[in-house]
C-alpha cells in the first residue's frame, strides 16, 4: 500500500520477472538474536537499463557494489546462524542505504565515475526505481525483523549492516581497515570497538571511513532506532577481501567482538560457539 493509502504495483517495467526479486533473505531460518542485512551485496544493473551507459570496469568497480560485503556477509551468517537480507541490484540503479528523496540515491556521479543513465532523471523514472528496487528492499528487511522477533518470543534483535569500502578515495589513501558506524544509538559500535581492541590486529575506528552526517546510515535510522533496536555499520576496507581466504579470515576475526559486544548490550549468544 501506499503511503497515502492507494494502492499501487511495487514493481516496475524495467525490472523483468527473472531479475526479481530486488531483496532476499538468507538463511530465513537462522535462529540467533540478529538480522544481518547488505545493502549493496550487488553490481546487477536490469537489462531494461541498458547498463546505465558505464564501462565494464565501473561496472566492476566499488561504485556499483561493496566489493565482497555480500561474502562476509553470508559467512558471518553462516557463523552466528542469522538470517541475511540482501539487495540482488546495484547501488547504481538504486542505493538502498538511501531515502528516496537523497540525491545520492540514484547518483549521476559516483567518486570520480560518471553514470551516464542517471543523468536527468524525471519523476517517473526514479519513482519506478523506488517502487522497483526500494521499497521491495525496505519491505523485505521489516518482514525478516518481524519474523525474527516473533521466532523469539519478542526478545531483542540486533541489526548489523555490513559493507565495504575502497583503500583510496578521490586519490587518498585510507588507514582504517574496519569502521564501525552509528546513527542516533552509538552503544553497540562503542561495545564492539572496546571488544575489537583486545581481540582485533585490523585498524578499527568508530564512524571512518563515514559517520552518519555523511548520509550513510539510513538502514539503521530506518528499521532499527524506530524499533529500539541493538545496532552497528560494519564497513570493512575491501582489500581485505579480494579473496576468499581474506573473507573468511575477517568473518572470524570479526565473530568474537561482535558477540562479545552483543553481550554488553544485553543480547546473549549462548550456545553459539562458533560464534565466539
Amino acid at each position: 500500500m501506499a503511503a497515502n493509502g492507494g494502492a499501487r504495483p511495487t514493481v516496475s517495467p524495467f525490472l523483468a520477472d527473472f531479475e526479481r526479486p530486488a531483496a532476499r533473505v538468507y538463511n530465513a531460518g537462522g535462529r540467533a538474536p540478529i538480522v544481518f542485512v547488505c545493502d549493496h551485496a550487488s553490481r546487477f544493473i536490469p537489462s531494461a537499463l541498458d547498463g546505465l551507459g558505464i564501462s565494464a570496469d565501473v561496472a566492476r568497480s566499488h561504485a556499483a557494489w561493496d566489493i565482497g560485503a555480500f561474502d562476509l556477509a553470508l559467512e558471518l551468517s553462516a557463523a552466528f546462524d542469522a538470517p541475511l537480507v540482501a539487495s540482488r541490484i546495484s547501488r547504481l540503479v538504486y542505493d538502498c542505504n538511501r531515502p528516496p528523496h537523497a540525491p545520492d540515491a540514484m547518483p549521476a556521479r559516483s567518486e570520480v565515475f560518471d553514470v551516464p543513465g542517471n543523468r536527468d532523471l524525471s519523476e517517473a523514472d526514479r519513482e519506478a526505481r523506488i517502487r522497483a528496487v526500494y521499497e521491495p528492499f525496505r519491505d523485505c528487511l521489516s518482514g525478516a525483523l518481524d519474523a525474527q522477533t516473533d521466532k523469539l518470543a519478542g526478545a531483542p534483535v540486533a541489526l548489523v549492516t555490513v559493507h565495504s569500502f575502497t583503500p583510496i578515495y578521490h586519490g587518498e589513501p585510507r588507514r582504517v581497515e574496519l569502521g564501525l558506524l552509528h546513527d542516533a544509538d552509538p552503544t553497540l559500535a562503542r561495545a564492539m570497538l572496546t571488544e575489537a581492541a583486545g581481540t582485533l590486529t585490523l585498524n578499527a575506528q568508530l564512524n571512518a571511513p563515514y559517520d552518519a552526517s555523511d548520509g550513510v546510515t539510513h538502514t539503521l535510522k530506518r528499521h532499527a532506532i524506530p524499533r529500539g533496536l541493538p545496532n552497528v555499520m560494519l564497513e570493512l576496507r575491501n582489500d581485505l577481501l579480494a579473496m576468499p581466504a581474506g573473507v573468511a579470515r575477517t568473518a572470524h576475526g570479526l565473530a568474537r567482538p561482535l558477540a562479545r559486544g552483543l553481550d554488553r548490550v544485553g543480547i546473549g549468544l549462548a550456545g553459539r560457539a562458533d560464534a565466539r
